[in-house]
This record gives structure tokens, sequence and C-alpha cells, in this order.
């Protein structure tokens, strides 16, 4: 990931990684396997929330779980497959946002937690 143009690209060691789905329980089961995989150090269910989205031929408003992950570059991508082989939707929304700072004992024991 690039800071800027004439900057030196910057290596991202964390992540935030969300995704929703339009059952709790789905939510809550693929939040406890991603954790127990160490595929994240954590893993939060919300909601429901309101979503509101085209797809396909219109205008969509339905109720859905967010779930919300910390994890590391070394498991990020696995997480990302990991989700799209298991999600209910045909074309899911998965968003993965860099953690560009934090707490260093938390990042500390994220780091420790995802290596298995």
């Amino acid at each position: 990931m690039a800071v800027g143009k004439d900057e030196d690209p910057v290596e991202t060691e964390f992540f935030q990684v969300s995704s929703t789905v339009d059952r709790e329980d789905i939510a809550s089961l693929l939040v406890k396997r991603v954790v127990k995989a160490r595929l994240a150090a954590c893993g939060r269910v919300s909601g429901p929330v309101t979503s509101v989205y085209w797809w396909k031929d219109g205008l969509h408003r339905e109720e859905e779980y967010l779930m919300v992950f910390k994890t590391t570059s070394m498991a990020v991508n696995k997480l990302v497959e990991y989700l799209k082989k298991n999600h209910t939707y045909e074309n899911p929304e998965i968003i993965v946002t860099p953690i560009s700072g934090g707490s260093a004992e938390y990042l500390d024991w994220l780091r420790v937690e995802t290596r298995g």
C-alpha cells in the first residue's frame, strides 16, 4: 500500500476485515470458526443493521449482521478466502481496511493470537 505518490510504500501488519450476513446465527458461527482457526485474533457481531443496496435489477433494504475481524498480514488473505468459501451470499461484501496504529499491547496480542 502506498502512502503517497512520492513516498516509499509502507507495509501494513494489521487489518480489520468486515462482512455482513443475513442471519445472526450464521454470523456467530463464522466468527467462532474464524477465530478458532486463528485467522483472526478476535471477531465481533453487531446488529441487526439496516443495509440499502442495489442488487441485480432493484434497490433492496434488508436487515443484516455485521462481522468485524482483527487480523494480521500473515492471515488476512486466508481469512478473505475462508469468508468467500463459507459465505451464504452470491457476492459477499468483504472489506479489508489497514490498521495504521493502535495500542502497542493490543497489537502485540493480535500478532501472538493469529500465529497459532
